[in-house]
């Protein structure tokens, strides 16, 4: 069978063609505080005269972006906390700011997410490519949930799944029913020269990261390509898909139990819901209570499912999610046994002690892929 293995939206082979150049450039070192700082308040200086960035500090976790939080005070009208994301070298699954501030500026007042405040796209002022947000305040995880890493196995509880649960597929829908072609997002494609065209786009990006970042073959994964290829699902449906979708990407007031933001929009693209939905019922981003399994530690999967169908007025295909359960798993091998192994071991990004460990998870998405296949979803 002959394959499109070229089809893919624009400004995502931009990214990637980017990221190939920038992966020459040697080791990464990562931007000191102080460096930050100097930057910033350049920056600031065209962008928002008057306004100097203070308490400049690295934030935790961010295997994908270099994070900083900052404090503007003298200024009345930009007064508050920001957070400055950047690109390093290469990062487990690369994006665009542009995009990024895009579809942040789209959602304001859609969902809680933080809000987009200046870009640098280029990086030619900030050093990197980075865009600052308004800082938004709450955690990923309740407070002694373990030093496990976020959205893997957290433990929310009764009282908080109660809470947080209708909430996180309230918000799915939300993101799913906003009416994207009237949006202003100039830096995103809509695939819609035919109906597997936005299948096929995944699995076209998703593809070339393996191929450009794997450090070793596995058969599986190329098994899994092929398995894809055959089995692209069609959709008339087209809506924004965040991409990672999960519990550990929003934040949370945890005495209200109240999401005060959806997280990484990075990946976010014109797509299939059911890419969303599939996302959320991974096996590693949930957890077991009481001997049950829950997707993103909120409900069984059948609940989940059948609560999604609820609140967005769609019918959810088994066998169209079925694939893109097997695209997540896929898209997880590349990220964490690719991209994220290759990015520690040529030194290419600031947290490659995490990444290293991640890449023990891989082999869990591994396992994973191989169930999904032997349980073809073909009718």
């Amino acid at each position: 069978m002959d394959w499109d293995i070229t089809d893919s939206e624009p400004a995502i082979q931009a990214v990637l063609d980017r990221r190939r150049l920038r992966k020459q450039s040697g080791d990464y070192h990562p931007r000191s505080e102080a460096d930050v700082e100097a930057r910033l308040n350049a920056f600031l200086a065209t962008e928002a005269s008057g306004a100097r960035a203070l308490s400049v500090q690295r934030m935790g976790g961010g295997a994908s972006k270099e994070q900083f939080s900052f404090v503007i005070a003298e200024d009345d009208l930009h007064a508050g906390r920001y957070v400055l994301r950047m690109e390093p070298v290469q990062s487990i699954s690369e994006s665009d700011r542009r995009r990024e501030f895009e579809i942040l500026a789209v959602f304001d007042g859609v969902v809680p997410a933080p809000f987009p405040v200046w870009l640098d796209a280029d990086g030619d002022r900030l050093g990197q490519p980075g865009a600052i947000m308004r800082f938004v305040g709450g955690v990923t995880k309740p407070r002694g949930n373990g030093a496990t890493v976020t959205g893997l196995g957290t433990i929310l509880g009764p009282g908080l799944r109660a809470q947080i649960g209708p909430q996180f597929i309230d918000y799915m829908a939300e993101i799913h029913r906003l009416d994207w072609r009237a949006a202003h997002l100039p830096s995103f494609q809509s695939p819609d020269a035919d109906p597997r065209q936005a299948a096929r786009w995944q699995v076209n990006w998703w593809a070339r990261v393996w191929k450009e970042d794997r450090v070793q073959a596995m058969p599986a994964v190329a098994l899994a390509e092929r398995w894809m290829r055959e089995n692209l699902p069609t959709t008339n449906d087209l809506v924004l898909v965040h991409g990672d979708y999960r519990t550990g990407n929003y934040l949370f007031d945890e005495a209200t139990g109240r999401i005060t933001a959806i997280l990484d929009w990075e990946l976010a693209h014109i797509g299939d819901f059911h890419e969303d939905l599939a996302w959320a019922l991974q096996h590693i981003f949930g957890s077991v209570e009481d001997g049950v399994h829950l997707a993103s530690g909120l409900y069984p999967r059948d609940e989940m499912i059948a609560r999604y169908e609820a609140a967005s007025g769609r019918h959810v295909d088994h066998h169209v999610l079925r694939f893109y359960e097997v695209l997540a798993a896929y898209k997880c091998i590349v990220i964490t046994l690719g991209t994220g192994l290759r990015s520690a071991r040529d030194h290419h990004n600031h947290q490659d002690i995490l990444l290293t460990w991640l890449a023990a998870v891989g082999h869990i998405f591994h396992a994973e892929i191989c169930d999904l296949m032997e349980r073809d979803p073909r009718p």
